[in-house]
């Protein structure tokens, strides 16, 4: 979702490669779809040494929605979907 703000304030495409599992283009918008929370370890530790303070809290989100609005196009194995803008 970041990339996609900075690229649309740039003018700059922005286009999304992904597997036909990771939308549902039935969706009218992105607030039904759930986003997983990962384990906060995942984001405090690397190669297994923490590198945060042991009592403090993370988000570990799995992924994000972005807008379609600020999708160019989305390419698939099977094609190339252009998103509706309206």
């Amino acid at each position: 979702y970041a990339l996609a703000i900075l690229a649309n304030y740039h003018h700059i495409p922005f286009y999304v490669a992904a597997p036909d599992s990771t939308f549902d283009p039935v969706l009218k918008t992105g607030n039904d779809i759930a986003i997983e929370q990962r384990s906060q370890d995942e984001v405090k530790r690397i190669n297994g040494q923490l590198i945060a303070p042991p009592n403090a809290n993370a988000r570990h989100y799995a992924f994000d929605v972005t807008p379609h609005t600020l999708i160019t196009a989305i390419i698939t194995p099977n094609g190339i979907i252009q998103p509706n803008k309206n």
